[in-house]
């Protein structure tokens, strides 16, 4: 009869640990969702709001892309001029909805899949005190393309609605029936293969260099977290450097994806690529509107990833302490 108490009492004891385990272990789920749904909306708001600032110039750089004009900062000024002269002021945004359809998704898939990606190195290099280096580039390239795959037709039509005026397309559904209609489903997807390629080492370097300066920062202060000053001049040096690693990928993909617009006869990468080198240099063509993306670029990579850092840390704190 005490045995037989004993082995109740025993079995008994094994069921709480392992209610107490599941519970523990749901509650551990609970809170991986509720990171990655902080992740997603972080990522969405630090890309609208660097993407909004910035849209004047981005709109100017892919005219000056597409086109066979010699780019200078007084030749931007006055294409910016000249568009608010005649278009107005709001024209200066003019394809932003377009960027903000895509930018919004993009932003926040690839926030949330570096975070993912990072966390996957992290298990992967348990047994070393952290990661090595190259895994930071790694997963700021896997991110980059996990985003550009989800959502490059929305670039492929930004760029379209960038470069034309409001009677050609008059909103986003307009301009996506209007090239699936006069050229197919296969146009939005033209410039994909430059877009990958440039995005590797684009959102690798970003990311590496912004992760490796908060690192160092950190080693020089003794732990300490950086400030927002410190996160801002940190994504600026990241987009400084990423952008200037994939700048002439990024020409041959506008020219690409405006090909039905602008005429250019852009069928291949390679193709393009000599195009644009016989037609106006390789300076002056593959790199052309560089300088001012070394302004536009740092600029809104510096306050989205310090955005995203912020909004992050604020969103985390609010889902764990729903649960108390």
């Amino acid at each position: 009869m005490i045995e037989s108490s004993r082995e109740s009492a025993s079995v008994k004891a094994i069921q709480d640990r392992t209610a107490t385990l599941e519970e523990e272990e749901e509650i551990r789920r609970q809170h991986e969702r509720r990171k990655v749904v902080a992740n997603l909306a972080a990522g969405a708001i630090a890309g609208a709001i660097a993407k909004t600032t910035v849209a004047p110039l981005d709109r100017t750089k892919i005219m000056f892309q597409v086109s066979h004009n010699r780019f200078s900062a007084k030749e931007a000024y006055k294409v910016i001029f000249r568009t608010y002269k005649n278009e107005g002021f709001f024209s200066l945004w003019r394809g932003n909805s377009a960027t903000m359809a895509r930018v919004i998704p993009y932003a926040a898939i690839q926030f949330a899949s570096h975070e993912q990606y990072k966390k996957m190195f992290r298990t992967s290099y348990k047994k070393l005190k952290s990661p090595p280096p190259y895994t930071r580039f790694l997963a700021g390239s896997m991110a980059g393309v996990t985003a550009s795959c989800c959502t490059y037709p929305l670039d492929m039509v930004r760029a379209r609605m960038a470069v034309t005026k409001k009677a050609k397309y008059s909103s986003l559904p307009d301009c996506f029936a209007h090239i699936i209609k006069e050229e197919g489903w296969l146009t939005l997807y033209r410039g994909f293969t430059p877009t990958i390629l440039g995005v590797i080492p684009y959102a690798g370097t970003s990311f590496f260099t912004y992760e490796t300066l908060k690192i160092l920062l950190a080693d020089f202060t003794g732990g300490k977290e950086p400030n927002p000053i410190h996160r801002l001049i940190f994504g600026m040096l990241a987009g400084l450097f990423g952008q200037s690693a994939s700048y002439p990928l990024d020409v041959i993909r506008r020219r690409m994806q405006t090909e039905g617009v602008t005429g250019n006869p852009c069928s291949s990468i390679l193709g393009t690529a000599r195009m644009i080198i016989k037609e106006e240099g390789v300076r002056r063509g593959l790199y052309k509107g560089l300088s001012m993306n070394w302004v536009k670029g740092p600029i809104a990579v510096g306050i989205s990833f310090t955005t995203f850092d912020l909004t992050q840390r604020t969103l985390h704190r609010l889902a764990m302490f729903k649960d108390t």
